[in-house]
């Protein structure tokens, strides 16, 4: 499958629903697969940490979860067709395996939030089987999460630790599996928990989602000033003739 690779990060070139249609083939195939999102936040992580870096090296695929990533892709010579969400991606697959009875494992976030996505997907999904879920705060050395997950053989395990820890946690723990999609999905439970909201079509459309999640949440201010350095980084990519390899 063709790629398009973005300072060392391999992007897989697909549009949304033609890598929901990916997985789910994989997913009837029993085909183990780890998929990263990824934003400019993440590819300037893997360029500044190679533990990060070899954390994507380990994925199955990488879909380009950030306009900023298109953005780059066009501006060093190889378009990607569009954003490809980790939470459009989510929902998708839910859609999918309402049809399909899919089992799914959850884990990650607060307590409370993972009870009321766990609620909110039985609700709307009722014929996908939650085989069992676990908050986001445990032993990371002491835990037999992975055992657990293993022995519900789901088809789909969304982590949601944010990043890189749920990149680091499908890593470490993937060997453990023999089957399923295992997907990092960041905030993507406090989004179907109703926590937080996101944002309207009409931004999305605009590209402009990060700024309203700024505007909604200015404590991510700080995050958000890794969006200037990406920009930069790729136009000295341009400027130095060292476009996305074709």
């Amino acid at each position: 499958m063709k790629h398009v690779t973005i300072m060392g990060v391999p992007f897989l070139h697909s549009n949304q629903q033609e890598f929901v249609d990916l997985l789910v083939n994989r997913i009837e195939h029993e085909e183990k697969t780890f998929v990263i999102t990824a934003n400019p936040e993440v590819v300037m992580q893997a360029n500044e940490s190679p533990t990060v870096m070899n954390y994507l090296k380990q994925a199955t695929y990488i879909c380009a979860d950030g306009i900023g990533v298109v953005k780059a892709a066009q501006i060093l010579g190889d378009p990607l067709p569009e954003r490809v969400t980790g939470y459009d991606t989510m929902v998708r697959l839910l859609e999918v395996g309402n049809k399909k009875n899919f089992k799914i494992y959850l884990l990650g976030a607060q307590n409370e939030t993972l009870e009321k996505t766990v609620k909110n997907i039985n609700q709307t999904y009722p014929n996908v089987d939650i085989v069992g879920y676990h908050d986001g705060f445990f032993d990371w050395n002491k835990n037999d999460i992975a055992n657990e997950i293993a022995a519900s053989e789901p088809d789909l395990v969304f982590v949601a630790l944010g990043v890189p820890r749920q990149e680091k946690w499908i890593t470490e723990n993937l060997d453990q599996f023999s089957k399923g999609v295992f997907m990092g999905v960041g905030g993507s439970f406090d989004v179907i928990a109703g926590t937080v909201k996101r944002a309207p079509v009409i931004w999305q459309k605009l590209n402009l989602e990060w700024l309203y999640r700024l505007l909604r949440q200015p404590s991510r201010f700080g995050r958000m000033l890794v969006l200037p350095r990406f920009a930069l980084k790729v136009f000295a990519l341009k400027f130095k003739g060292q476009g996305a390899p074709k």
